[in-house]
């Protein structure tokens, strides 16, 4: 048994698939399939059950993976700290976001490919159930997500930013009930022809939560998995949208309203699991502190 073999179970049960497994580790399908066989046969018991539409893990390989990400992850970290003696800091950081969630990311990440250019960053959105997931299981190293709550339980949580949402419009709308601030209200809101975010969503949720203490209802004219698609939307005067302030200020000349009260806002926050984190991610946290 290898570390590379060990890498290759690990994507497939990551990836759910021994083609996606392959994409991710630049590998044809067939090497997968060998190192994953390879291996069942060395522990005389499979690690797959395979069928026609998918792949799942067997109870062994359900208790083979965690093992194989601590062996991994400490392999990794052996090699980090060699790196550090020779003044080069190496290794991979796993960053799990939510989708919309990755404003705050861009000068941390800059600064860290400046400083360490050794090291190599995977983004992984998904929802905060699987990033929760990840977190515990070791295949996500440090998280930037939006939470309602700082206290998490087993995970160190840092507030990065707070951030109120604004309605944004087509430059050409006129919204009736506008005050003469151009503040407009929730209820206000929820009579024009809205853009949403797909469930899931970070935004999504704390638009829901915000139009839910209000005690107002909303229906969506469009739903969408995209920010270009929501701003495109409002461009040609499809319906307006409800976003943070600093996503909607990367599409010029869309007409931005704040909310004269009950604003959605979003807290965004770094997560990672309590102990002593690797070279790299350390590396991160500073940056992102």
């Amino acid at each position: 048994m290898d570390l590379r073999q060990m890498e290759v179970v690990v994507a497939v049960a990551e990836e759910g698939g021994f083609t996606a497994a392959a994409q991710r580790l630049h590998v044809v399908q067939s090497a997968v399939s060998s190192a994953v066989l390879a291996l069942e046969r060395e522990l005389g018991t499979p690690l797959f059950d395979r069928t026609t539409h998918r792949v799942v893990l067997t109870p062994a390989g359900e208790a083979f993976v965690p093992a194989a990400r601590a062996a991994l992850r400490a392999a990794e970290q052996a090699r980090a700290t060699v790196g550090l003696v020779r003044g080069q800091l190496r290794g991979r950081v796993t960053i799990g976001t939510a989708q919309g969630v990755w404003a705050d990311l861009h000068r941390p990440l800059a600064a860290l490919r400046a400083e360490h250019p050794g090291v190599v960053v995977r983004l992984r959105q998904g929802s905060m159930t699987d990033i929760r997931r990840g977190l515990r299981e070791g295949s996500v190293d440090l998280a930037v997500v939006a939470l309602d709550r700082q206290r998490q339980r087993g995970l160190v949580t840092r507030l990065l930013s707070y951030e109120e949402m604004v309605l944004v419009s087509a430059p050409s709308r006129r919204l009736a009930g506008a005050g003469p601030d151009g503040t407009v209200t929730l209820a206000e809101a929820a009579r024009l022809p809205l853009v949403d975010f797909a469930p899931g969503w970070a935004i999504r949720l704390c638009v829901d939560r915000a139009f839910r203490a209000a005690g107002v209802e909303r229906e969506a004219a469009f739903e969408v998995d995209d920010i270009v698609a929501a701003a495109e939307l409002v461009r040609d005067d499809l319906g307006v949208c409800v976003m943070p302030a600093s996503i909607a200020g990367r599409f010029p000349g869309l007409g931005t309203h704040a909310f004269a009260r009950h604003a959605p806002h979003w807290k965004i926050m770094m997560v990672h699991p309590r102990g002593d984190p690797p070279p790299a991610v350390r590396a991160l946290l500073r940056h992102l502190a």
